[in-house]
């Protein structure tokens, strides 16, 4: 899908030009504190302007309470909870997380033409990897950041959970509509605190429509097509429209292609 090319007013272009350079560069500058970055970014966005520390006691509680936890230091997230974590890593993508996040929270997360170049800037900063013109629409979540691939030319819609405990590999091409949840973990039917990890890729082409879930470890074809609501409990073979709690197939959209990724030898067998 091509989308229109829109502009601000050339003021503000500039301005959001020269603020994401900015932040780039004190983020990717060694003698920067990314934390202290995100924090004083963070100030600047929710309080207008840099709070001195002579000036926090004079805050009401709570002003200094939301002062306090715009600094990652000072703030935890569910991820760093799960015991499989690899604390290391995520502390490298923690305060580009929490600027990902509590951006998409403020007034400036709702403004499109400075979101998706702030997250694209951030991204690489986070996924494990992300090709060429990714797009990210805003209050998108994910677990640790570090397991989780993008292709070229992935778009990203509202609010969509992406899951990479066990990892998850997006390929080349794909839309993830608002609202889609990507799993790559579950959970023992008979232990709730037994977690499985299980890695989960979409393939080339891929559309995963409306309020769709693909459950931990299905592997989704190329060119697949998962409807709206869809849940998704078994690999999908290439090209397969599928629909329906669990999704099954509804219409091949390619018979050739079909057959073709069907013949593939299983690389796990």
């Amino acid at each position: 899908m091509t989308y229109r090319d829109l502009s601000a007013l050339p003021k503000a272009e500039t301005d959001f030009s020269d603020f994401l350079s900015q932040l780039q560069d004190a983020l990717t500058r060694d003698s920067r504190n990314p934390n202290e970055v995100v924090s004083e970014t963070l100030q600047q966005i929710y309080f207008g302007r840099l709070v001195s520390s002579k000036e926090v006691e004079d805050l009401p509680l709570a002003s200094r309470a939301l002062l306090h936890s715009l600094d990652p230091r000072n703030v935890t997230t569910e991820p760093e909870y799960y015991s499989e974590i690899d604390a290391k890593l995520y502390e490298q993508r923690k305060p580009h997380i929490w600027l990902w996040q509590m951006f998409d929270r403020s007034p400036l997360g709702q403004n499109a033409l400075l979101g998706h170049r702030l997250r694209r800037m951030l991204a690489p900063l986070i996924f494990k990897s992300v090709g060429q013109n990714f797009k990210c629409w805003n209050h998108v979540e994910w677990s640790f950041g570090y397991n989780l691939s993008f292709g070229d030319n992935v778009v990203v819609h509202r609010q969509v959970l992406l899951d990479d405990r066990g990892g998850i590999e997006i390929g080349n091409n794909v839309s993830i509509s608002d609202y889609v949840n990507i799993y790559s973990h579950t959970h023992d039917i008979h232990e709730i605190t037994k977690v499985y990890n299980l890695p989960t890729r979409i393939g080339n082409d891929v559309r995963l429509t409306y309020h769709c879930t693909v459950l931990a470890g299905c592997q989704v074809g190329d060119g697949a097509m998962v409807g709206t609501g869809a849940v998704v409990t078994k690999d999908i073979a290439p090209a397969h429209i599928v629909v329906g709690i669990p999704a099954k197939t509804a219409k091949v959209k390619d018979e050739s292609a079909a057959r073709a990724g069907a013949a593939k030898p299983d690389p796990s067998s």
